[in-house]
């Protein structure tokens, strides 16, 4: 088959073993998946270009990598929100935390890691087992090997259910690190190739091959923006479906199996496409948005407050740090408690920032403007095609 076979195994289970990459024969573009791909590289270039003219550029990155975060994290079931990982960054001790929101910190560090090496370490099966071991250590899944690809059978499924009944059994380990060989090499294509169709291929033929007990989904969806950055398309980290796969996480299943059993990849490059399209669409109106919240604020501050330094410092200082408290306002204006304190009050009565804990001491303010650019809902750990959640077996033999 065009994509791979299955092969039974002993044991009763069949294992797919997916062919190299490109698809053979080649991918067919017909006019639908032209036009797909034309709007998808328009809609990448706008939104590369609307972030060069922010005046922060590298805030607006950093709130995206952790808003992505979240999202990533919520498929793999999850429930902190973006505000509870800037509270960790502030806080990492508080108590009120929830107890999965390393997880979600885990995934900033594991883009940003991955993204300092790539200038200067090509990307490669090594750095996708290092990004892995930044993502899973100290949580949950810090016993399932991080940093080594899989040395046993994984498989996926509904909870409970075994190799012989699971949905969809990936290669066995020794040919799992043949796939991933030409994998590599493929990661490194030199043939004329349209660089969304390669982001396309690769995420897709990750999944399939699945190398990890844990985390597989997150690398896969990582792996995008990494070969985004690295083919120079985007300047900056800006691009990430995880939204886009979580509001279409069914057809996300079945475009995948689609290739699995009927070798359509073009069906899936259509699906993906389109989510680019979709996404950096909505990037790029953020960050439009973004421009407007800081020229109305400059506005409304120099209307109602005095245009001193330290009022505007403190409202560019929201950008990088949108949760504050007055102790942080003292800190970064380098003034007195009361200083800050007044300005966070008056802050707060022109609805800038919104008090967050209910204390009386060691309050905490949110800047609420700009965190409702960035509003996520908390859903269920995405399901599998059939729609029961997505399970992956536990770490065992193969029989």
């Amino acid at each position: 088959m065009r994509s791979g076979k299955y092969v039974k195994q002993t044991g009763g289970f069949s294992a797919f073993i997916p062919a190299p990459l490109p698809p053979d024969p080649p991918i067919y573009r017909d006019s639908e998946l032209d036009t797909l791909l034309s709007r998808a590289d328009r809609n990448l270039g706008r939104l590369d270009g609307v972030t060069s003219i922010l005046p922060n550029p590298d805030f607006f990155v950093a709130m995206y990598v952790r808003y992505e975060a979240v999202l990533s994290s919520q498929i793999e079931g999850t429930q902190s929100s973006l505000e509870d990982v800037l509270q960790f960054e502030v806080d990492p001790e508080g108590i009120e935390r929830p107890k999965d929101v390393k997880e979600v910190v885990n995934y900033v560090r594991a883009m940003n890691y991955g993204l300092k090496r790539l200038k200067h370490f090509p990307l490669s099966l090594r750095l996708i087992r290092e990004i892995h071991a930044q993502l899973l250590t100290g949580t949950r899944g810090f016993h399932r090997t991080p940093g080594d690809f899989r040395r046993t059978q994984n498989w996926i499924g509904p909870a409970g259910c075994t190799l012989q009944n699971a949905i969809f059994v990936p290669p066995p380990v020794p040919e799992m690190h043949e796939v991933l060989a030409h994998l590599e090499k493929f990661l490194h294509y030199s043939e004329p190739m349209p660089v969304l169709i390669h982001c396309g291929l690769v995420h897709a033929q990750f999944e399939t091959i699945h190398p990890f007990l844990d985390g597989n989904g997150r690398v896969g969806r990582l792996l995008i923006t990494f070969l985004l950055c690295h083919h120079q398309v985007l300047q900056r980290p800006l691009l990430y479906l995880s939204h886009y796969f979580k509001i279409h996480r069914a057809e996300y299943y079945d475009r995948l199996m689609a290739i699995r059993q009927d070798g359509h990849w073009e069906g899936w490059l259509k699906f993906f496409l389109k989510g680019v399209t979709e996404v950096s669409e909505d990037a790029t109106l953020t960050a439009r948005k973004i421009l407007e919240l800081r020229e109305q604020g400059r506005t409304l501050i120099a209307d109602r407050l005095d245009s001193s330094p330290a009022v505007q410092r403190l409202f560019d200082y929201l950008f990088q740090q949108p949760l504050v408290s007055v102790s942080m306002v003292q800190r970064h204006l380098d003034c007195s408690y009361v200083t800050a304190n007044k300005l966070v009050l008056q802050f707060e009565k022109l609805n800038l920032l919104e008090e967050t804990t209910g204390w009386k001491r060691n309050r905490r303010y949110r800047f609420k403007p700009y965190l409702d650019l960035f509003q996520t809902e908390t859903l269920p750990a995405l399901p599998s095609s059939n729609g029961e959640k997505q399970a992956h077996g536990k770490k065992r033999k193969t029989p």
